[in-house]
């Protein structure tokens, strides 16, 4: 039979008990927790007592006649709903109880009830938190496997497209995306590290993305597009779409891997939502803040314009996102990290508000940037 309570219920068990000091009339008081062992009828272990030079106490058994009434003895239960938690046993030199004793008792017990039952419900999630830490630990460690194969085969077969220029991007491609990958198996071991233990406990800002996927500062943006355009690009011609890459890359630097998942989480979108048929592409320009602006479009039918806004709240998705899968938060997060880095993230409809050559027809959800920050003197 093992006991679980903390050191704060203990300590409040201390401090209830220790109010009836002045009591003549209480002979000694002790609090009792309920302990279920292989699903027997639960038996009630002793964590406290007033007064305290008292001999340490026995677990009482279901059936120890203890647990019935006495003339001077009353048993005060502990219970949440139908579930006895515990019981308050109170040993008296007076019967009946005055009104105000019993008054006192009564809240004593209540309040140790509701302490009792948050405590237990905190120990539970504590242990669901460690079951899941645990299995997180294994399927990370368990990843790491076949990511490794994928990029030793990789590797190989690059090594026998040598001289062919054809298929040679295909496998970069492959490896790239391996790398990708090995990026949020990384952020996922950081979890719980006790390096992501040290960073502020109540930050005054939600953590939007783990350190491994943003940053690090200064990281030129064109190397973390390049791949994802790639895949795009691949993933149109798989589907058979038109696939439109317009304006160059802009030289920007600064926290290029937040930019990244912004980028990364509307070409998804656009992929997810917009019918098979419809083109859709990037057009890179500049923004009204004077740095640069990366626009994700799409040539299917406009987002309704009562959605245009809520959509980029947490969890909420549109109407032509009903029935297919998602969560509703790549929007928001997106916005998020863009007004993190000083920038903003808004819907556009039709893309040809923001060139001549894109579609009249169709959704553009821009990202703006702020300029390019200051690089040190040397």
């Amino acid at each position: 039979m093992t006991l679980r309570v903390s050191q704060g219920f203990l300590s409040l068990v201390h401090f209830q008990l220790a109010q009836f000091a002045d009591r003549d009339d209480v002979r000694s008081l002790v609090v009792y927790v309920a302990q279920t062992d292989q699903g027997d009828t639960p038996a009630l272990v002793p964590v406290g007592q007033w007064p305290h030079q008292n001999p340490a106490l026995e677990p009482v058994a279901s059936s120890s006649p203890l647990r019935q009434p006495a003339d001077d003895r009353r048993w005060l239960p502990l219970r949440h709903e139908r579930m006895l938690l515990g019981a308050l046993q109170v040993q008296t030199r007076t019967v009946p109880w005055p009104e105000s004793l019993g008054q006192r008792l009564q809240a004593v017990a209540l309040c140790l009830t509701e302490a009792l039952r948050q405590d237990l419900a905190h120990q539970r999630l504590q242990q669901q938190l460690q079951r899941q830490e645990a299995q997180l630990e294994v399927l990370v460690h368990q990843l790491r496997n076949p990511l490794t194969a994928l990029r030793t085969f990789g590797q190989l077969l690059l090594r026998r497209l040598e001289d062919d220029p054809r298929n040679r991007p295909l496998v970069e491609g492959l490896l790239a995306e391996e790398r990708q990958l090995n990026r949020y198996v990384d952020a996922l071991a950081a979890l719980g590290s006790p390096a992501e233990a040290a960073l502020d406990p109540a930050p005054s800002q939600p953590l939007l993305l783990p350190p491994l996927l943003s940053g690090p500062q200064g990281q030129h943006l064109n190397d973390l597009l390049e791949p994802l355009l790639s895949r795009a690009a691949a993933t149109a011609a798989l589907q058979h779409r038109d696939w439109r890459h317009s304006g160059s890359l802009p030289e920007w630097r600064g926290d290029s891997g937040a930019v990244a998942e912004i980028i990364a989480n509307l070409l998804e979108n656009a992929f997810r939502y917009s019918p098979p048929q419809a083109p859709l592409g990037l057009h890179a320009g500049v923004s009204p803040l004077g740095g640069p602006q990366l626009c994700v479009w799409d040539g299917g039918p406009p987002i309704a314009a009562a959605e245009r806004e809520t959509i980029f709240g947490r969890g909420v998705r549109g109407e032509r996102g009903q029935g297919i899968a998602g969560t509703g938060l790549g929007l928001a997060l997106g916005r998020e990290l863009a007004q993190e880095l000083g920038g903003n993230l808004q819907l556009l409809c039709p893309p040809a508000a923001i060139s001549a050559d894109l579609p009249a027809a169709g959704n553009a959800f821009c990202l703006s940037l702020p300029p390019q920050p200051q690089q040190p003197a040397h």
